[in-house]
């Protein structure tokens, strides 16, 4: 039975891909900062995985677990990404996003170089990209600390390929949503929003740019195109995103639309909320992960935004108490 570590197993992306390595036969061990954390995603599968409460800042005590969980296959998931967070910490985050990475390939590389390591990187290091879409040749231009984290994450990840011979992965990932995003993301906060307003527990929803684009793709798919990187026979960096951009206008009107509400009778927009325009125009060319991975995405965007209204109506349906405030500050 073959193995895998995940960090961050409790997150969107952790708990889907354990889902997926369970189906596969793997034992699962998933690593958590704090074991009393929010496991609201995994309680499905919780008594199938083990948790470790694992301190990603500690090099002996990532060489602990890895000595013992001995696993065939380690997924690094566990990042901070709140927008706020990141501004106002930025040391915290280049601890987590960056330093960490360098910590669990060190790890690895003391323990067995026959571990497989795919790193979770990001959209967000082509920054104010030079070109539309951007492919893995593109130049990293990140401007925000989050950005700036995640390259050197992935650069580390390319050096211990290239310097040590590990086996090891990066997986460039573009915005990536499920009814498991977390409330701070503006996809999530948007479908949350319909479902409230549709049951008559809130007025309006107020936005920021309402012409910011994303490639949103589904978070279920991209966890099998993780999987699949740590499946060839060489190492190899991969873009995982749908090739297309939707605005949040876009996604306000199917997500209104969903539930039979015109969106422009409930859609404020907050210019006092307004992002800065941190970053320029990212959409992933994913032809590499098609063409060697054989990865396309099964869910449409239209399809994906249906869903997690579905999804909110349900939550705020047997939700008791004040609602979450519906005020974006994230475009």
């Amino acid at each position: 039975m073959p193995a895998a570590l995940i960090t961050g197993v409790n997150g969107q992306d952790g708990s889907y891909l354990a889902e997926l390595l369970l189906q596969k036969g793997y034992r699962v061990v998933g690593t958590t900062l704090d074991r009393d954390a929010d496991q609201g995603r995994i309680l499905q599968i919780r008594e199938k995985i083990e948790i470790i409460e694992t301190d990603l800042l500690n090099q002996s005590f990532l060489e602990d677990v890895l000595h013992e969980c001995k696993p065939d296959e380690v997924y690094n998931l566990a990042a901070r990404a709140s927008s706020s967070e990141l501004w106002t910490q930025p040391v915290l985050t280049g601890d987590l996003n960056a330093l960490a990475v360098a910590r669990l390939l060190e790890a690895i590389r003391k323990s067995d170089h026959q571990v497989r390591f795919m790193q979770a990187s990001s959209s967000e290091v082509y920054g104010n990209a030079t070109e539309v879409p951007q492919n893995e040749a593109t130049p990293f231009h990140p401007r925000n600390p989050y950005g700036v984290a995640k390259a050197y994450g992935h650069w580390t990840t390319v050096i211990y390929r290239e310097h040590h011979g590990l086996f090891a992965c990066s997986g460039i990932l573009y915005n990536h949503e499920s009814p498991r995003r977390g409330l701070e993301f503006i996809t999530r906060k948007i479908s949350h929003a319909v479902a409230s307003i549709k049951l008559g527990m809130a007025s309006e929803l107020r936005v920021g740019n309402l012409d910011a684009k994303r490639d949103w793709g589904f978070a279920g798919d991209y966890v099998q195109a993780m999987w699949l990187m740590l499946q060839q026979s060489k190492p190899d960096d991969y873009i995982v995103a749908t090739g297309e951009a939707h605005s949040v206008r876009e996604l306000c009107e199917i997500a209104f639309s969903h539930v039979g509400l015109n969106y422009l009778d409930y859609v404020v927009q907050d210019f006092e909320n307004f992002r800065s325009a941190d970053t320029g125009l990212l959409v992933g060319n994913p032809a590499r992960a098609r063409r060697l991975l054989g990865w396309e995405p099964t869910i449409t965007f239209p399809d994906l935004v249906g869903m997690m209204v579905e999804a909110d109506l349900r939550v705020v349906q047997n939700t008791s108490g004040p609602l979450i405030s519906v005020t974006d500050r994230s475009c």
